[in-house]
């Protein structure tokens, strides 16, 4: 076994090659800490430091260890870090990024009820509509449509279906499409030019139907403005039924499926969060995320 002492003499030593230097900042005696690296070194039954001009470097097993070491007192650190919070309540600052659509519709009541579960917690809420590159360990993500290799561990939640919507008004005035090559004569609302590249539409009976929607006179960059412009009888557009049914809780009427059974390929949402040990925080809220999880978006997914 070693002595974790040593290995922290030696590791700093590596560090600022100079008993001296390590020993201030150790605060140890200099005699201590030469001490520590001779018990190490005869433990391992192997010299480890050599002196050169005013310096101590590294001897070739000194190198090699020094890869060991490091991992070692890592190790040290987390199980020390796992063993106090099992000692202490959930507490502490932790952050929670949501896109868009999702944070009033499904996020809001369920985190004041993570809240009052844990009070010594304190949570950051953030929206966004671009998907998340890279974040620290106290920090999660939950994102609704692609995501890329980022570096952090990706969880599917579940899916969300769409249609195209439009509104009662609208359709009275510009007519009901009953075929997708009517989608042409209709004004489109686009969303962060998300079907500029066209967009697939699948039928149970008619199979599939490849529409370009024609140029947006008007584009937003949130799901929130989509969702209002189409209400606001500017056009059709692409929701998801999921999101619709919510805004139809509260604005019944306002929204109308206007191609039932013409459908694009589901929304994948899904939860995004670092590698590696997880503060109990961090842990109680991915906990808590999948516990909230409406059997709608599970469904959409048992469906794909």
């Amino acid at each position: 076994m070693y002595d974790f002492h040593e290995l922290a003499a030696f590791a700093n030593v590596m560090a600022t090659g100079s008993l001296t230097r390590s020993a201030q900042k150790l605060g140890l005696a200099k005699s201590t800490l030469s001490r520590r690296i001779s018990q190490l070194e005869a433990r391992l039954n192997q010299p480890l430091l050599r002196r050169q001009a005013n310096r101590l470097i590294p001897t070739e097993a000194g190198l090699l260890f020094h890869t060991y070491c490091t991992e070692l007192l890592a190790m040290a650190a987390h199980s020390q870090e796992a063993l106090s919070e099992l000692r202490e309540e959930i507490s502490g600052e932790i952050t929670l990024e949501v896109h868009g659509a999702l944070a009033r519709s499904w996020l809001a009541s369920a985190i004041d009820a993570f809240l009052n579960r844990h009070p010594k917690v304190a949570l950051t809420l953030h929206t966004r509509e671009t998907p998340p590159t890279k974040m620290d360990s106290n920090s999660i993500h939950v994102w609704l449509g692609p995501t890329h290799e980022c570096g952090l561990n990706q969880e599917r939640l579940g899916h969300l279906s769409r249609g195209l919507y439009a509104s009662p008004q609208y359709l009275a005035n510009a007519g009901i499409p009953q075929l997708p090559d009517e989608l042409n004569q209709h004004a489109w609302i686009d969303l962060l030019g998300s079907t500029s590249d066209g967009l697939m539409l699948t039928h149970l009976e008619h199979g599939e139907y490849t529409f370009h929607p024609p140029r947006s006179r008007l584009k937003v960059d949130l799901t929130s403005l989509h969702i209002d412009a189409i209400a606001r009888s500017q056009g059709i557009g692409l929701l998801s039924h999921w999101l619709t049914e919510k805004r139809e809780q509260h604005h019944p009427g306002e929204l109308i499926n206007c191609l039932p059974g013409w459908e694009p390929i589901a929304l994948p949402i899904t939860l995004l969060y670092a590698y590696g040990h997880q503060t109990r925080r961090t842990h109680a809220l991915l906990e808590f995320l999948r516990s909230q999880i409406p059997l709608q978006w599970k469904a959409s997914a048992a469906a794909i």
